[in-house]
């Protein structure tokens, strides 16, 4: 086995998992308090196009981490709500590329400064430099299983 910092059964994905649903869950709740008809899955599409505009669904599908199917009922779902359009791609019809609408853009405001509040709530008492440590080494964990696991280590 592994030499590791966790004690047996203590699973790391469980406490990434527990933590990230529960910062998912009291945003969702923000949103239901403050009128907003979103989903946390839709936000997190917002999200990116709000960075980058104009992405296609496969990009979207990379830059959220979920599945063509998965990508293509939020955007159905947006598009319905008119916070988003698909547009053709000019260099392949293809292609849809989606785009967030004016109503949209009304949106990234109140909802990132939602998010924002959600996540001092999440982080207050932790020391920033805390905070630094733990996103670097989520990082690494990242990088390492993106590329195919981890480093080999040798005994």
């Amino acid at each position: 086995m592994p030499d590791n910092q966790f004690k047996k059964g203590e699973l790391y994905s469980f406490i990434t998992g527990k933590a990230s649903t529960a910062i998912a869950r009291n945003l969702q709740k923000k949103f239901a308090a403050a009128g907003l008809k979103i989903t946390i899955e839709q936000w997190s599409v917002l999200y990116h196009l709000w960075k980058e505009d104009g992405k296609s669904q496969q990009e979207l599908c990379v830059a959220t981490f979920r599945d063509k199917p998965s990508i293509t009922r939020l955007v159905d779902n947006l598009e319905k709500q008119q916070l988003v359009r698909r547009v053709a791609s000019e260099q392949d019809r293809r292609i849809n590329l989606i785009y967030v609408t004016r109503q949209a853009h009304k949106l990234q405001e109140e909802t990132m400064q939602l998010a924002e509040a959600t996540l001092n709530e999440a982080l207050d008492g932790v020391p920033p430099e805390r905070i630094d440590i733990c996103k670097e080494v989520l990082q690494v964990v990242y990088d390492n299983l993106r590329n195919g696991g981890g480093r080999d280590r040798k005994a």
